[in-house]
């Protein structure tokens, strides 16, 4: 099947009939396309029968305004095309929706707060690859399906449009509680089963849940510290009678909220230091018991997970941790797009950058750090790309959702051994990700890569 891509270009609408398409004269013949015949087009979920003209020494296609219209679409669209002799239907696409949290219509030129530049730089990536993209939130999701949705576009500024159902809707969404709205899983729901769309990072995930998950993979057991969900005293007594060190984990956490470290001291006594805005908390406790009651009142409203407590790489006494970010690529395979190393600061025990921790390249980190010398630094930054593989793939089949990247946050002990973290189904891409001056990350130029697979283009 011929696939390519044209510019678009909108006429006025007295000038070409709203059924009719005109079209460069070489696909016509490439793709045997009937004349004088209707055909259906196809856009989303956008469907409408058109009569193909073809026009000589022209590489592009013209349409008039209404049907641009009725479909969303701009003048000069670079846009993707395929015709399925089968069924006599030209599909442009592929049309995406990435589903963000919120909207801001009352400052047009940033319409999406923090992510506004992620949301511009992923246009100009669609663009660049013939695919056509825009952004709507839950409030624009009504409760019944309908074939359109109120969306933004971006040509010459932001601006609202009504749009067909996408091909493809990416869940940037960064709130469990917007993803759980009832109208928002019966939309995903709805567009999967009614417009065969394909929705990727369609939840999040928690803690308890991927590590239960992953320990039914006997391959991926070596990755995983013992872990549980902290039910009850037995089980932290359990916990740090084995290791000196324990951490609770939020399961619903992020960003190193709420992390709390429990250490073993002499004569019976034990610490445990809370990730704060400020820095780290630290508690002496004259039993485990006092140190059980001190945090039982949390456990009412949050669940946490236990976690064996791991001798980290450090760089001058300071815990270092990677980020993987592992994307399905344009055959659909996963793929390693980064792996960066968080060094944490000096007052906090957590690496992330939200507590001030800094970035490095993995390789830069192990190098400085206190890794044993009998392991080479590429070796294990090889490892820690190898186990990043290994895990998204164990996700992929131990968890009955379909994603798309995963931000995989390892450990590299100072044995080199490789230990699995957490795992997030949202990476972060808000705007103190470092851009560079019309430069597309590979990241986000993935991510269209791998929309383009789902949807055939």
């Amino acid at each position: 099947m011929l696939k390519s891509k044209v510019v678009l270009q909108v006429i006025g609408t007295g000038m070409i009939p709203e059924d009719t398409l005109m079209l460069g004269e070489s696909y016509v013949k490439q793709w045997k396309i009937p004349q004088g015949q209707h055909i259906l087009l196809k856009f989303g979920s956008f469907r409408q029968h058109v009569k193909v003209i073809p026009v000589a020494k022209y590489d592009g296609m013209r349409m008039s305004q209404s049907l641009a219209k009725q479909m969303g679409l701009t003048s000069g669209s670079s846009l993707r095309i395929q015709y399925k002799a089968g069924n006599s239907t030209l599909v442009l696409g592929p049309l995406i929706g990435v589903l963000v949290s919120r909207d801001y219509p009352n400052t047009p030129d940033k319409p999406f707060g923090p992510i506004t530049m992620f949301c511009k730089e992923l246009v100009e990536a669609s663009s660049a690859q013939g695919v056509y993209v825009y952004f709507f939130t839950p409030n624009q999701i009504g409760s019944q399906l309908d074939t359109t949705i109120d969306g933004w576009v971006f040509s010459d500024g932001w601006q609202q449009v009504r749009m067909p159902i996408p091909d493809v809707v990416n869940n940037r969404l960064t709130s469990r509680k917007l993803e759980n709205r009832p109208s928002v899983q019966h939309f995903l729901k709805d567009v999967k089963q009614q417009h065969k769309t394909n929705v990727f990072n369609e939840k999040f995930l928690d803690k308890a849940e991927v590590f239960d998950a992953l320990k039914k993979d006997e391959s991926l057991g070596r990755y995983l510290p013992e872990s549980h969900l902290l039910l009850n005293y037995t089980m932290l007594k359990s916990m740090c009678s084995r290791y000196s060190n324990v951490f609770l984990k939020p399961i619903r956490g992020s960003l190193g909220k709420g992390i709390i470290r429990i250490s073993r001291l002499e004569a019976n006594q034990f610490q445990a230091m809370h990730t704060t805005a400020a820095g780290t908390r630290k508690q002496q406790h004259t039993s485990l018991v006092k140190l059980y009651s001190s945090i039982s009142a949390k456990m009412k409203t949050v669940r946490y997970q236990i976690q064996q407590g791991l001798q980290l790489i450090e760089i001058q006494k300071r815990p270092v941790d990677f980020r993987a970010l592992v994307q399905k690529n344009l055959t659909g395979k996963w793929t390693i797009t980064s792996i960066v190393a968080r060094t944490a600061s000096n007052d906090h025990f957590v690496s992330n950058l939200a507590r001030g921790g800094t970035l490095s390249t993995a390789l830069e980190a192990v190098t400085k750090s206190n890794l044993q010398s009998g392991i080479s630094r590429h070796e294990a930054v090889q490892r820690l790309q190898q186990a990043a593989l290994h895990i998204a793939r164990g996700v992929e089949a131990q968890i009955p959702a379909h994603f798309g990247e995963l931000g995989i946050d390892l450990a590299l002990d100072t044995n080199g051994r490789v230990w699995l973290l957490e795992v997030n189904s949202k990476p972060s891409k808000n705007d103190n990700t470092p851009l560079h001056e019309n430069k597309i990350r590979p990241s986000v130029r993935m991510m269209i890569q791998y929309s383009r697979f789902l949807s055939g283009f």
